[in-house]
């Protein structure tokens, strides 16, 4: 009977693919399946006597406090017009050199990540700020579309992201798991902001990696990039300064407050979204309508958040009562290849799931199925954390159904056919992918920031 628990996974899968909405089908499907597993006698009902603490435990968490403050910090730096500003004065900055607009938009998308953390807000705010300048200055559709996708997913890696604060919190929790397991009774921990150090390097990688290619770019296909970048107005250090230094700021106080350990990921968020509004009020976009329409956005993504956390706390306790994490252990242990071919199948799923799933569902559903189990066969949390969150990442970026080209599709001028945007995104996953190579060959580019932060 325990192959009922996958059964019930495929069923989740094929019911949201006719568009219902995840928590509730999380939930639904999951009780369906209990109450059907309940009256053969293959599930026992006491499982769900735990439920009440688990959702208690969720609402009480202060970890996951941090989570509608990153989204108001990135909601009200939106709505302040920062990504826009910055993009002029990088323009400005590099716009005398062929290719410049480009490295201004890579530099832009890193900082609006590092702002904002949200993929989904990245994408959309710089397919509409950025792709229209770069097709005015003559730059191909195809590289357009690419390179501002590419750039709009770094919100998932590059720290403070959600998606490591809600890895952090999973992982964290799986891996004192796996330790009990194996008989630990002391068992180490690690944290948002371990995640976040181990993040560090990779970005800024990563980051790196599309420049390099931009530059590349201009000199092997130069008709792919204007000769040079029309900017209307001559550079200014005082007016880059003014758009650079306030977000840069912010962003260093929260990050930095965190890494140093002066600060949790939950403080540090709430000075986050105060410093945010501070610079909101100083831009004169601090209104009420704007405060009205950021809680707004905020109290939907938080809501989403959470109720989706319910339900993958639903799924997980029935997958556990039915024996599909039993199941999936033995399948592992008796691979052939031990952890490497575990650690491929898990990335192999996980990239698979991307198509369908949100790195919110992903996160709560499939990685506390699958953590433990290679945390025990010896995989490093930190360095698991950081490769599923590219994987995802890469994932998001590749057709048909990745969701950063559904996010450009729905603001690019239909004069971009969605074959373009397809063909631009192709050389950024490969660059994803030569970087989780890199991170596997050298596993030390995840956890030596980490070590010599926190030891």
């Amino acid at each position: 009977m325990e192959y009922l628990s996958l059964l019930m996974f495929i069923c989740i899968c094929v019911v949201l693919l006719f568009g219902y909405p995840v928590a509730l089908t999380l939930a639904g499907t999951s009780l369906l399946f209990a109450g059907i597993a309940t009256f053969f006698g293959a599930f026992e009902p006491t499982f769900m006597s735990t439920l009440p603490s688990r959702i208690y435990g969720i609402v009480n968490n202060q970890t996951l406090l941090a989570v509608p403050l990153f989204v108001f910090m990135g909601n009200v730096l939106e709505k302040a017009k920062i990504a826009e500003n910055l993009l002029v004065s990088m323009a400005q900055l590099f716009g005398q050199f062929r290719g410049g607009l480009a490295i201004s938009v890579t530099i832009v998308g890193m900082l609006l990540a590092a702002s904002t953390g949200i993929v989904g807000a990245t994408v959309v705010t710089m397919g509409l700020l950025s792709l229209p300048t770069m097709l005015k200055n003559g730059y191909d559709r195809a590289f357009s579309s690419g390179l501002i996708c590419a750039t709009g997913t770094l919100g998932q890696i590059i720290p403070p992201s959600i998606a490591l604060v809600l890895l952090g919190d999973v992982l964290s929790n799986s891996y004192q798991r796996a330790q009990l397991d194996m008989g630990n009774f002391s068992p180490e921990t690690i944290s948002v902001g371990d995640l976040f150090a181990g993040a560090v390097i990779p970005g800024l990688m990563l980051v790196a990696f599309y420049i390099i290619y931009c530059i590349v770019i201009t000199f092997i296909k130069p008709e792919k990039v204007a000769n040079k970048d029309e900017v209307e107005t001559s550079f200014q250090l005082s007016v880059f300064i003014q758009a650079l230094l306030p977000p840069v700021i912010l962003v260093s106080l929260v990050l930095g407050s965190i890494l140093l350990g002066f600060a949790t990921p939950t403080e540090a968020a709430g000075v986050g979204a105060f410093g945010a509004l501070v610079l909101a009020k100083l831009n004169g976009q601090l209104n009420l309508d704007n405060l009205r329409a950021v809680m707004t956005s905020t109290t939907k993504v938080t809501s989403m958040v959470f109720l989706i956390l319910i339900g993958a706390s639903i799924f997980s306790l029935v997958f556990r009562g039915l024996g599909g994490e039993e199941l999936i252990k033995h399948f592992f242990i008796e691979l052939p290849g031990g952890v490497i071919t575990a650690t491929l199948i898990v990335m192999l799923v996980i990239f698979l799931l991307g198509f369908i799933l949100d790195f919110i569902e992903i996160t709560f559903v499939v990685v506390p199925i699958v953590a433990p189990i290679l945390f025990i066969m010896g995989v490093d949390p930190l360095w698991l954390g950081i490769m599923i969150a590219i994987n995802l990442q890469t994932s998001f970026l590749t057709p048909p159904f990745g969701f950063a080209l559904f996010y450009l599709r729905g603001v690019a001028d239909k004069i971009i056919k969605t074959s373009e945007i397809y063909k631009g995104v192709m050389p950024f996953i490969a660059l994803q992918l030569l970087l989780m190579v890199v991170l596997s060959i050298w596993p030390e580019l995840v956890t030596w920031l980490p070590d010599k932060i926190y030891g």
